[in-house]
């Protein structure tokens, strides 16, 4: 795995990134990253959880847990979705949050990285369940930077909360900007 000092040297020297992340992490959270319209979002939220020393878990289709990457992504803090067989999911995760000392996942909230309004409701769902916190991560190609100044604690009001949270993330623009849509 990529070390902390070369994480930040990559991400921040060669990439360019600056980071803006006001909010404390807590032990246990979900962070949503959006807009996601790129697969190079992975890598630049994995630099970032390494730059950090703060190993941050990721739910992605289960097609891309093929041999031998699948084993490296499981190492990386993977967890594969079959989307065909999605029932149960939001609860099996959760019960994993509530059962650990310390958890972290990031969820792309729309699920794709094509436009779409409807977005998933499963990171809310898990945080719900589970009582965690919901980190806003705004990825933002045109100004290079990786933002997080705001927490959402689930209300249960799905709509309310969705709308909050769409608006935080209109500000960001994407690697590419027209896949993304609030």
């Amino acid at each position: 795995m990529i070390g902390t000092c070369l994480s930040r040297f990559v991400l921040h020297s060669i990439l360019g990134y600056s980071v803006n992340v006001t909010v404390p992490l807590p032990k246990k959270f979900i962070a949503a990253l959006a807009p996601h319209t790129s697969n190079w979002d992975f890598l630049l939220g994995q630099l970032y959880s390494r730059s950090i020393d703060t190993p941050i878990g990721f739910m992605m289709k289960s097609d891309w847990f093929f041999w031998p990457l699948g084993k490296v992504l499981r190492r990386m803090g993977g967890i594969p979705i079959v989307r065909s067989r999605s029932e149960g999911v939001t609860d099996q995760v959760a019960r994993q949050a509530m059962e650990a000392d310390e958890f972290r996942l990031c969820i792309t909230p729309e699920g794709t990285r094509k436009a779409t309004t409807e977005w998933k409701r499963g990171f809310y769902y898990i945080a719900l369940k589970a009582q965690l916190p919901i980190l806003l991560y705004g990825l933002d190609y045109e100004r290079k930077v990786i933002d997080c100044h705001e927490v959402i604690i689930p209300s249960g009001d799905y709509d309310k909360d969705i709308d909050r949270i769409k608006r935080y993330f209109a500000q960001f623009k994407g690697k590419y900007p027209e896949k993304f849509a609030v």
